[in-house]
């Protein structure tokens, strides 16, 4: 007998037996269906396994899971995707994209959940690069179609920041669900682009999506911002006209959040009233919005409000009053606030709440506390470091600001516009700012991307300027695409640094044609640039423009500057008018400038009247002493000279000693 025969025989004899005892099927089994019968034993056994591996991983008993799937002689694509979804939900995504690459090796076919589970695992957890041969596969085997498919890619691609491929697949889907439209809006929400999140809306109008809260939601939090507040007032409206405020407590909170943010405390206000049950987001809103504001007894009341009806708050409401803090340089509001984190159990270590209270204890003039919170977070992170950055940038500590931008890069902790602007003008404010540093920053910048940002555009043009390259200043602004007001400002000051007096007209003229507003930093800077130009008529014509034109009042600096241009010029009688002019008839430094020009042109009479005006300031200035008596001195009033003196000496003035310092370049 044939050897395959009496194999057969005996295995037929075998699944007999089994199959008798066990009662499964009809016996006997005839012998052309015994390969089908094995074939379905063994699709049981696996759907057995499948259903076990599918407890255990519902548990989150993976390691148990995985023992059952090492167990299994045979397993199927429904395996896989158990232990791809559960490794995937449990925060494993390198071990559930193995199990994806086991599973291709071994041959065994993808399904749609499978594609679907690995893609959402590559886009949450930024695995980029390996969604890639996952798009070749889903390509490869036909699934393109699939809605569910196409939603995981276009997911994928959003989250690496690649909307025209993004928005190409969409155009693919054959099906666009109001899920997927749902989630280019989120996605362009959480990006900030709130132009594409409006003309998203647009096209889900032109299609006849309608909307439902979710949507609403995304759209109105992708208004936050004060250039769109009219857009997101419009759909304000039409979310009354359907009837969603009242049923959607989500839209309700992202509409106070969306006038929070917007700046407009009224509206916040008026949709936090209309709420039927407030919700804790909506306080810390109102809380957020009024310390914004400088409401800082607004504020307070709202914060104890919350605590008073059972909210508790949110690291959002804390750090809106430590940013409130460090506006109004409360050090005492700051410390109590840093004492109530602390007893309400809130971790310290949080980075939002590390970032401010480094920053509030920065800007209040307590630079020890604020090195010291840094210092006592559990990691060096770049919003901690911005932080500190800015803080010690505030007290004027320019040297170690640079020297933390070299502990930044050595560390690995990554840099951002916030820190390449501050370095910048840090590096600006040093005593010698070298063009070396300045140009190996520049170059800094535009590797990391950061060259187009306006904020270090701005710090470039003040660094050149300040080093006497100022044709590297003009170079920087004219490849800004769209320059603002502070790009415009940046550069009629780097201009007023080098004596251009002039160009900086120019500028100014340039930046009103194209419907920009200057704004009082703006005059400042045109006319300094008048006075180390000695344009005095351009100078007079710009100051008195200010009121007439722009509705803007001089203050101190502009007058300082005024009299400084025309005191130089010997229009004295005229400085003095101007002077009467100033909020409290001026102060120390217009007089001691108006004095100076008076010892220059020799006007006794004018000085005369400046010298005694400085002597009514009782200044604690001895350098303003010391020009009131060798004023007398030159004129040769003696007596009136030691009289000044002796006032000088009756109030211990301490002299202040200047430096100076010059940069030497050795040729070797």
């Amino acid at each position: 007998m044939p050897n395959f025969l009496k194999n057969g025989s005996k295995l037929f004899s075998h699944v007999r037996t089994i199959t008798t005892e066990h009662r499964a099927v009809p016996s006997p089994v005839p012998f052309m269906q015994l390969d089908s019968y094995c074939e379905v034993n063994r699709d049981e056994d696996v759907y057995s396994k499948n259903r076990v591996i599918g407890n255990l991983v519902k548990c989150g008993s993976l390691k148990h899971a995985l023992n059952v799937f090492d167990e299994m002689p045979v397993c199927d694509v429904v395996t896989y995707n158990l232990l791809i979804s559960g490794h995937g939900r449990y925060g494993q995504p390198k071990a559930a994209f193995n199990l994806y690459a086991d599973m291709v090796s071994l041959g065994i076919r993808e399904s749609a959940t499978t594609f679907s589970s690995v893609l959402s695992i590559c886009s949450d957890a930024g695995l980029f690069r390996e969604g890639i041969p996952v798009h070749c596969r889903v390509l490869k085997l036909g699934f393109s179609l699939n809605l569910f498919i196409g939603s995981s890619l276009i997911d994928l691609y959003l989250h690496k920041g690649l909307d025209k491929v993004a928005l190409r697949l969409f155009d693919e889907v054959p099906e666009r669900s109001l899920a997927l439209w749902n989630l280019f809006l989120r996605e362009f929400c959480e990006l900030g682009k709130s132009e594409e999140v409006l003309r998203f809306y647009n096209k889900m109008k032109q299609d006849n999506v309608r909307p439902n809260g979710l949507s609403f939601c995304y759209l109105i939090r992708g208004c936050c911002n004060e250039s769109f507040l009219h857009d997101g007032k419009k759909l304000h409206c039409h979310i009354i006209k359907i009837g969603l405020v009242k049923s959607n407590i989500f839209l309700s909170n992202a509409l106070v959040d969306f006038y929070s943010a917007c700046g407009n405390l009224i509206d916040a206000m008026k949709s936090f009233e209309v709420l039927e049950r407030e919700d804790v987001l909506s306080w810390n809103s109102i809380v957020s919005i009024c310390a914004y504001k400088g409401l800082l007894v607004d504020a307070l009341e709202w914060f104890s409000c919350m605590q008073f009806h059972g909210k508790r708050p949110s690291i959002r409401s804390f750090v809106g009053l430590l940013n409130a803090s460090s506006g109004t340089r409360n050090i005492l509001l700051g410390k109590q606030i840093h004492c109530l984190i602390l007893k309400m159990g809130f971790d310290p270590g949080s980075i939002h709440v590390q970032s401010a209270l480094i920053d509030m204890y920065g800007k209040c003039g307590n630079i020890e506390s604020s090195v010291l919170m840094y210092q006592s977070a559990p990691e060096r992170t770049l919003e901690c470091c911005n932080s500190l950055m800015t803080s010690l940038m505030h007290c004027g500590i320019v040297e170690d600001v640079i020297e933390l931008f070299g502990l930044m890069v050595d560390e690995g902790i990554g840099l951002s516009e916030v820190t390449f602007s501050t370095t910048l003008k840090a590096l600006s404010m040093c005593a010698s700012p070298s063009l070396h540093s300045c140009q190996l920053l520049h170059s800094c910048a535009i590797k990391f991307g950061f060259e187009s940002d306006v904020a270090v555009s701005c710090s470039l043009i003040d660094a050149y300027s300040r080093c006497g390259h100022v044709e590297l200043s003009l170079e920087i602004f004219e490849r800004l695409p769209s320059p603002n007001v502070f790009c415009f400002t940046s550069i009629i000051n780097g201009c007023a640094w080098n004596g251009m007096g002039r160009e900086g007209l120019g500028m100014l003229e340039m930046m009103i044609q194209k419907g920009l507003k200057p704004d009082w930093v703006t005059f400042l800077c045109v006319l300094t640039g008048c006075n180390h130009a000695g344009l005095v008529e351009e100078g007079r014509s710009v100051f008195n423009s200010m009121r007439s034109l722009y509705d803007i009042h001089p203050d101190r600096q502009h007058y300082a500057c005024m009299v400084d241009l025309l005191g130089r010029a010997g229009l004295l009688d005229e400085a003095v008018e101007l002077l009467q002019q100033a909020a409290g008839k001026g102060d120390s430094v217009m007089w001691s400038s108006l004095l100076r020009s008076c010892r220059v042109h020799g006007n006794e009479r004018v000085g005369k009247i400046a010298a005694k005006t400085l002597m009514e300031l009782e200044l604690d200035d001895f350098s303003i002493y010391l020009q009131v008596s060798n004023f007398y001195s030159g004129i040769g009033e003696f007596e009136a000279s030691e009289q000044v003196t002796e006032n000088c000496t009756a109030r211990k003035v301490t002299k202040q000693i200047g430096q100076s310092l010059i940069e030497v370049t050795v040729c070797v």
